[in-house]
């Protein structure tokens, strides 16, 4: 018997909405700073590193909706206010 393990991302990084992410970003990113957060702050869960935040605010990355929900939580704030962007 072999026993084969696939590793998969959900989010597709190749396929994910450049413009979108950077819009997502830089809105995490101002309401971080306006409530004087470090990424070092945001990332109090095991499920977010400092640098998975770094990524985010770069738009190198996508994330998932619960990660959305732990970074709303530490900030604070409604998870439908990080996308309150356009």
């Amino acid at each position: 018997m072999v026993l084969v393990v696939i590793i998969a991302s959900i989010a597709n990084n190749f396929e994910m909405d450049k413009e979108y992410l950077q819009k997502f970003a830089k809105n995490l990113k101002r309401i971080r700073k306006q409530k004087g957060l470090t990424q070092d702050d945001l990332a109090v869960s095991e499920q977010i590193s400092r640098s998975m935040i770094s990524l985010i605010e770069i738009a190198k990355t996508d994330l998932t909706v619960s990660k959305v929900k732990i970074i709303a939580d530490t900030l604070k704030v409604h998870p439908k206010e990080l996308f309150d962007f356009d």
